[in-house]
């Protein structure tokens, strides 16, 4: 049985746009699609006298929200298997609690209650850096969004070959008959240290190719298995959370990895995941990445 692709709702109009993303997706993928709103008006029904008004308006509400948000993506693709449920719970608890089981969890980048000043809400952010799969965060402008620009773009950290977010942004790239961008960032330190047995050449050079090396070793064993995606290798001089944001602007999903942490909760989210979250110009997509356990 295929996982479900899980997509949060709160009627907002950024969470609609991620339910339209998340139909698209899951018709790419076979997945059944399931529609999740979070509400805690169970929690109150102590304080509310039973078949009170305040207690049935929650009820109707919640429900509403659900229903007319599958209703929506049965009528934007008839084919797709759709549930919606009502959880009595934090809209964030209730979504790290669906990834458990799901092939992907996705969300708008701000919700219903957000701040207008905030790029990203706390829902989203709290879902990706804790989700037990792919977290997607739906952001960015009309066209990556839309996905019109048939490229995916996945940025390689110090991941170790084979990654997850290597094997997802394969998958997403062969699902959508997109090309594949991958790209390493890499930096020249401003005061290289003399002497450097390395260095015999040009310091950016050097770093130039260690970053090439490094793009090509995150990618074997994965890329042969998939010789029908056709494959973009680039590096790209300067901090990685700037270089992805801008060629974000040509891409219509963004991948990257993050990694959890052993003996405790979700994982840990750098700077660079933080950045993209926030500014780019596309969807985002948070794979968790195992952190290997330390030699004996």
């Amino acid at each position: 049985m295929v996982s479900p692709l899980v997509v949060g709702v709160d009627g907002s109009d950024h969470s609609l746009q991620a339910l339209d993303w998340a139909c698209d997706e899951a018709l790419r993928h076979g997945a059944p699609l399931r529609v999740v709103y979070a509400s805690l008006w169970q929690r109150y029904e102590g304080a509310v006298p039973a078949g009170g008004p305040d207690r049935d308006a929650e009820r109707v509400m919640a429900e509403n929200i659900a229903e007319t948000a599958a209703e929506r993506a049965r009528r934007r693709a008839p084919r797709l298997h759709v549930v919606a449920e009502v959880l009595p719970e934090d809209a964030a608890g209730a979504l790290l609690r669906e990834s458990r089981s799901a092939f992907a969890v996705v969300v708008g980048h701000r919700g219903r209650g957000g701040i207008a000043g905030l790029l990203l809400g706390s829902v989203g952010l709290s879902v990706a850096a804790g989700a037990s799969c792919p977290a997607v965060v739906v952001r960015g402008d009309e066209a990556g969004v839309a996905g019109t620009h048939g490229r995916v773009l996945l940025g390689i950290g110090d991941e170790a070959p084979g990654s997850e977010a290597v094997r997802f942004a394969f998958r997403e790239a062969r699902a959508r008959g997109a090309t594949l961008d991958v790209v390493r960032a890499w930096r020249c330190p401003a005061h290289e240290p003399r002497g450097h047995p390395l260095l015999g050449g040009s310091p950016a050079r050097y770093h130039e190719d260690r970053a090439s090396v490094m793009l090509d070793r995150t990618l074997e064993g994965v890329a042969p298995r998939h010789p029908d995606v056709a494959i973009r290798r680039a590096t790209a001089e300067g901090p990685a959370r700037k270089v992805l944001v801008a060629r974000s602007a040509a891409a219509d999903l963004l991948v990257v990895g993050a990694r959890r942490r052993h003996g405790g909760p979700g994982m840990q989210l750098g700077r660079v995941a933080h950045t993209v979250l926030h500014h780019a110009l596309c969807p985002v997509a948070v794979v968790p990445e195992p952190e290997p356990y330390p030699e004996p």
